[in-house]
């Protein structure tokens, strides 16, 4: 059985392999979520996000309606799936766009590094629920035969505090 410690390194590899998450605000807009691509300056958080200022996360983080943000996350594998809380800010710091700038984000902005558009998100991951997936073939065969997967389904689950 995995440790927490375990399922959070399977986390964190996970999200810099596949990258995307549902990020909303919490408590704004009924907490609704828009895909964004998550990157990672190590291995690590924080998780970063390059969007446009024109994003209604970015205009309602701007209003000062607050910045506790949940972001959601499935493995493509489907077999790792958590939810992240922590703070979320604007940081258009000009070396951590540096140090992120990639192909894909440059497809986006035709200003480049400077896009007057350009909004850089840092959430800084402070706990997650993690869960692996436990809905295996072997579950489902207990199940048939009446036995309760739960018990071995209680091991594949992490809370963990995810501060440096």
């Amino acid at each position: 059985m995995p440790t927490p410690k375990e399922i959070e390194e399977k986390f964190w590899s996970a999200l810099k392999s596949d990258m995307t998450m549902m990020l909303g605000l919490d408590g704004v807009e009924d907490g609704h979520a828009r895909p964004m691509t998550a990157q990672l300056d190590g291995e690590r958080g924080p998780i970063w996000f390059f969007t446009s200022r024109d994003n209604t996360i970015v205009q309602k983080l701007g209003a000062g309606q607050g910045n506790r943000a949940i972001a959601t996350f499935t493995s493509k594998g489907h077999d790792l799936f958590a939810t992240v809380h922590g703070g979320l800010t604007l940081d258009n710091n000009p070396a951590t766009i540096d140090r992120l700038w990639n192909r894909y984000v440059a497809a986006w902005f035709e200003g480049g590094k400077s896009d007057p558009k350009l909004a850089l998100l840092r959430l800084d991951a402070e706990r997650a629920e993690i869960w692996l997936d436990a809905s295996s073939v072997i579950a489902g065969i207990k199940m048939l035969l009446g036995v309760d997967p739960k018990p071995d389904y209680k091991d594949k689950v992490a809370e963990v505090s995810l501060r440096g």
